[in-house]
């Protein structure tokens, strides 16, 4: 099956006057309590008033910035009275354009969604299945990834920590803690209390702590929250993309 790509016509540039895309650190994460699921929202990494990306009857949900901070890939509900996910879609933040990205007839429901180092093609997990399709605008086939590419890929949908990366963010047998998971296989507290993490560029990572969204260092440093003006209700799932320096 072709990868498909729908337009969503009339949009308009969702963070014109905010942040200049592709250069600004931004924050995107899901926010609202709804049946359906949220909607998808940006903050400034340095914080400030919250602005909606998403206005949707259906739930948006595991957003992930492009490396090039460009675009957003997120997973939307397939209806209206619950927040299970059933497709995948793009949506380019210069212009506010969305685009669905097809999965091959049974492929199973979409779970998570992350991007190439590259940023020009995405992997998916559905199903007990990895499938790699073409970021939009591009176009081609969205396949299935054999099984020894995908460690590989799996990476693409994982919270590494540092640069270069020495472990992964991963949730705690305690459910309200973080942990990370590094090659011991030996998972080590990252921080009680909190939920979510985002790899924020090669030396921080971001979480919540309840509604509150802070970023720490990896090394020496203070831990920093980033305010959320006039934010949603239930903020989680936060991606960054860390900023380009001036």
């Amino acid at each position: 099956m072709l990868l498909i790509l729908t337009a969503c016509e009339g949009t308009l540039p969702p963070l014109r006057g905010v942040a200049e895309v592709g250069r600004d650190a931004i924050v995107v994460f899901v926010g609202g309590q709804g049946q359906a699921g949220g909607d998808l929202f940006a903050v400034l990494g340095s914080g400030g008033q919250v602005i909606p990306l998403t206005y949707t009857n259906v739930g948006e949900m595991r957003p992930a910035l492009s490396p090039d901070g460009g675009a957003v890939a997120f997973l939307r509900g397939g209806s209206l009275s619950d927040s299970t996910p059933g497709s995948v879609w793009v949506m380019n933040l210069l212009s506010g354009a969305e685009r669905e990205v097809s999965l091959p007839e049974g492929a199973g429901p979409p779970t998570r969604v992350g991007w190439a180092k590259d940023g020009r093609s995405l992997v998916v997990a559905a199903g007990s299945g990895l499938y790699r399709a073409p970021a939009p605008p591009a176009e081609g086939d969205a396949k299935a990834i054999p099984p020894g590419a995908r460690v590989a890929a799996e990476s693409s949908l994982a919270v590494l920590l540092g640069r270069p990366a020495f472990g992964r963010a991963v949730g705690c047998e305690n459910s309200s803690d973080l942990c990370v998971l590094g090659d011991s296989g030996a998972p080590a507290l990252l921080a009680k209390g909190t939920r979510d993490a985002a790899r924020w560029g090669g030396d921080s990572v971001a979480y919540f702590m309840g509604d509150a969204l802070l970023v720490r260092p990896l090394g020496p440093g203070r831990e920093r929250r980033v305010r959320l003006e006039g934010g949603p209700a239930r903020p989680r799932e936060p991606t960054v993309f860390a900023g380009q320096r001036r």
